[in-house]
């Protein structure tokens, strides 16, 4: 029982880092016991080592996922070795799950570090205006987190091939603030589903 460092769902291989998060979302998979088929809670924290041993080859999947319970770029460090070395050994995609505020919460810059390396970021938007956010995200940012979100957005572009955007489709949710808001930022946007008991 936990401790899961690396877990396959369908083709690809996500990678579990963490369970420390600057948010406490109302949508977020700790709120759900359903999970996803894995106890993701993490005693104690995995070297970079760790995680390539949990991972083996990874030439059959189609992408190595960084995420898990908590925000992975809270350890870019983990993150940077991981990738590169599964880079250089197999040539894989890489992709980050990300709520886009590590570098506000360790109070450093992360994205430079993961150019050449990460192929494709998604970041949760899940809303399209400050209120919206603080309501639904909690984080312990508070009224700086919004906007170090979009700026986060914003400079992902510079470094990482893909950006992506993701909502929660909760209850009552319109999409349309959302869509306009990704079309304005120039990044995709992808509606995730709302897991329920």
């Amino acid at each position: 029982m936990g401790n899961v460092f690396a877990y396959p769902l369908e083709d690809r291989l996500y990678l579990n880092l963490t369970n420390q998060c600057p948010n406490r979302c109302v949508f977020c998979i700790r709120n759900n016991e359903k999970g996803v088929g894995y106890d993701l809670w993490l005693d104690r924290e995995p070297s970079a080592e760790e995680v390539l041993a949990a991972a083996g080859d990874v030439s059959a999947y189609r992408e190595v996922v960084f995420c898990g319970y908590g925000e992975p770029l809270i350890r870019w460090e983990v993150v940077v070795a991981v990738a590169g070395a599964l880079k250089a050994r197999y040539g894989v995609k890489i992709r980050v799950n990300t709520n886009g505020l590590a570098e506000a919460f360790l109070k450093q810059r992360i994205l430079p570090r993961l150019q050449g390396l990460v192929d494709t970021i998604s970041i949760s938007l899940n809303a399209a205006d400050a209120d919206t956010y603080d309501r639904l995200c909690h984080s312990c940012l508070g009224p700086e987190a919004y906007p170090a979100l979009l700026s986060f957005i914003r400079e992902s572009k510079v470094y990482i091939p893909r950006v992506v955007v993701s909502v929660v489709e909760i209850p009552g949710f319109d999409p349309e603030p959302a869509r306009k808001l990704a079309e304005e930022l120039g990044v995709e946007l992808r509606i995730r589903s709302y897991l329920q008991e």
